[in-house]
């Protein structure tokens, strides 16, 4: 993982901070001695702050055989440490009337709490103590194994656009772990042990193989106090190393997917494509993806699939294309169509490549171009007004690959694209060597189920589809 890029001669000396651009937000950026770097966001608005702890560290990093170990991982360390008993790290958190979470993704585990400016320094020694001092029990193993069994039931098995998304997931990266789902495959899951989450837990939670991000009613010298106090005392791990994973092979051929549920009310098509990622000094081409999808499949009113399919030609009661590129390896281009009543799901998928079509051989709308980096620009300014949302922007990035300075530039990147730069990076990205298309349908169910929701809800979730970031997980 590339270290957080400094500037300056004085920066070369230990803890020094980073100075970043005064238009951007008040950013610090500094590593202690042990390797562990920290980033502290300064908001004096509220006497409040948000405390995160990001590991890079996630799904894609587990060792063959052990899918979910990172996510199982994630919930044990609610358990006990030597100092917590279990289930008291939470309740802390609540006595001083805060609120605390974990989530897991590909990329990283992360853990926060969000409370009183005043209660920081207790949060960072929690989070010492169990960055080193884990104690899980067999009978914690046995009893949070069935919570993430039951939770895979209740998320993926009972939820029939998941399972279709783990299947289109595993078709699009043949050779990458990214075709494992967060969660894990259920038969893999259910022979995790103790053993298996120790040697994960040894091997990836050192703190230089962590980020502490502080963002709230702080100044940088509190915080580095706090964490030369709480975290620097902690010994690095020497075997954490540069993560190297299974890369891609050249995809050559087209893959199609039939999916089949009783439960599915109405037939949709999806197709996604690889994608080039958010990477560390050159953001160029994801900012014109990020453009892209909102000038294809954005706004179901002003973007080109929700005019010509939804408006224009009444051929589709929802549409969308996404873009996912903040990954520390290549991400997903794709679109949604969900066709009217009649309309088949080839004819669907003809409808995907003629708004494709339209788009390369018309151009770029400037109208609509223009409107979307007005409401980019709007979004990047009300973002500031989110603590959490805000700290999780710089966890996210970092763990991701990408740099302080990389993340604070990505508004001006995005605002510097031109339409030759989306229409570019259509022409690339937008390969059917490279795209997985997935038919969902109703099988009829033989048990005569009730009649399905009329088709005007039957839209699929756009997130739960895409698994778009971590698995969040309420303690």
């Amino acid at each position: 993982m590339p270290p957080i890029r400094r500037a300056g001669a004085a920066l070369m000396a230990l803890f020094a901070f980073t100075a970043l651009p005064a238009t951007a937000e008040e950013v610090t950026a500094f590593s202690l001695e042990n390797g562990m770097d920290v980033v502290v966001i300064e908001d004096h608005r509220a006497p409040v702050v948000v405390n995160m702890v990001w590991y890079r560290t996630g799904a894609a990093d587990e060792p063959p055989g052990k899918s979910g170990i990172a996510h199982f991982l994630e919930h044990l360390l609610f358990q006990g440490t030597d100092d917590l008993a279990p289930g008291e790290f939470s309740k802390v958190v609540e006595d001083n009337g805060g609120t605390d979470n974990a989530f897991t993704s590909w990329d990283y585990t992360g853990y926060f709490q969000r409370v009183a400016a005043d209660r920081l320094e207790l949060m960072m020694q929690m989070e010492a103590d169990r960055m080193v001092d884990l104690l899980i029990t067999e009978e914690d193993v046995a009893t949070e194994l069935q919570v993430i069994l039951e939770e895979r039931n209740q998320r993926v098995e009972n939820d029939p656009s998941a399972l279709f998304g783990e299947d289109r997931r595993a078709a699009q990266w043949m050779n990458h772990p990214y075709g494992i789902p967060i969660i894990g495959w259920k038969h893999e899951m259910e022979g995790l042990t103790r053993q298996d989450a120790l040697d994960f837990y040894k091997l990836h939670y050192s703190p230089n193989n962590a980020i502490l991000v502080v963002a709230g009613d702080v100044t940088p010298e509190q915080v580095k106090e706090l964490a030369e106090t709480h975290f620097g005392p902690l010994p690095a791990n020497p075997e954490i190393k540069t993560r190297a994973r299974p890369q891609e092979p050249p995809q050559r051929a087209a893959r199609q997917l039939k999916f089949s549920d009783p439960r599915i009310s109405q037939p949709y098509v999806v197709r996604t494509y690889l994608a080039p990622e958010r990477d560390a000094g050159a953001q160029q081409k994801a900012a014109a993806l990020t453009i892209l999808a909102e000038l294809l499949g954005g706004s179901p009113t002003s973007s080109l699939m929700g005019r010509m399919l939804q408006f224009d030609e009444s051929l589709a009661v929802y549409s969308a294309a996404f873009y996912s590129g903040e990954s520390l390896d290549d991400g997903q281009f794709g679109f949604y169509v969900v066709p009217v009543p009649g309309r088949s799901l080839e004819e669907a998928e003809a409808d995907i490549d003629r708004v494709i079509e339209a788009f390369i051989e018309e151009g770029v709308d400037m109208e609509a171009f223009e409107r979307i980096k007005m409401q980019v620009r709007a979004s990047e300014i009300y973002a500031k007004d989110n603590l959490q949302r805000l700290a999780r922007r710089y966890g996210e990035g970092l763990t991701s690959g990408l740099t302080v300075e990389d993340i604070q530039a990505w508004p001006q990147v995005l605002q510097a694209v031109t339409p030759e730069d989306v229409i570019a990076a259509a022409r690339e990205v937008l390969d059917m060597r490279t795209s997985v298309t997935g038919y969902a349908m109703r099988t009829p169910d033989p048990a005569s189920a009730p009649e399905p929701e009329p088709a005007s809800a039957a839209a699929p979730d756009v997130e739960s589809e895409t698994e778009i970031e971590a698995e969040e997980i309420s303690q």
